[in-house]
């Protein structure tokens, strides 16, 4: 379940990639480049911090085939998206949702204490998209008023607090995805942001 969930999450990822460097009319090599580095670079970050080398990427090559097949998929059928920003944002919140539960995960196996696993999950969920952001010269979404990084820390609260009751880590694993993934759809369909610390 967990490798699947880390494969579904690489595709998510991968996809959006390319969405954005459609958006910036990126040649053939900038659109693989920006989907390899939003699918891999949040979990490079995390094996980095939890001491993990080669990091989980570069010892699968699963990942590799996995993130040129999505972007391949994606630009074959690029006709087909008729509406790439929906596209990119569904394919970003699934990202994140998917990720999250892998960081958490990897934190668990680390023995790491429950506040740094959701860290972890986070920062999983969440750098990847930070690294495209940038080589796409925009701000990441995480660090604006959008709810992003909020919803991966309800979902890995979610998941901390599911795993204590009787209830297969499957499904654990399933429910604390779909909080993730519900509370940013909420959030951007009814427009909820954090506060904004600066006056107008």
């Amino acid at each position: 379940m967990f490798y699947t969930i880390d494969i579904l999450g690489t595709i998510a990822f991968a996809i959006s990639g390319v969405l954005v460097a459609f958006n910036k009319r990126m040649d053939l090599f900038g659109v693989l480049i920006i989907a390899f580095v939003t699918a891999v670079g949040g979990g490079t970050l995390r094996d980095l911090l939890i001491g993990e080398a080669p990091v989980t990427w570069m010892k699968d090559m699963t990942y590799s085939y996995v993130v040129m097949a999505s972007a391949i998929f994606a630009i074959i059928f690029r006709s087909k998206i008729n509406y790439l920003r929906t596209s990119l944002f569904l394919f970003d919140t699934i990202g994140i949702g998917l990720y999250t539960l892998v960081g958490i995960e990897k934190g668990l196996s680390a023995g790491l204490h429950p506040i740094i696993c959701i860290a972890l999950g986070t920062m999983t969920a969440s750098f990847g998209g930070v690294i495209r952001d940038i080589l796409c010269n925009e701000i990441p979404v995480i660090f604006r008023k959008e709810i992003y990084a909020t919803a991966c820390i309800a979902g890995g609260v979610v998941y901390f607090l599911l795993i204590k009751l009787p209830i297969d880590s499957n499904i654990v694993f399933v429910i604390s995805g779909i909080v993730v993934i519900v509370i940013r759809l909420l959030a951007v369909k009814f427009k909820i942001r954090l506060p904004n610390i600066y006056r107008d």
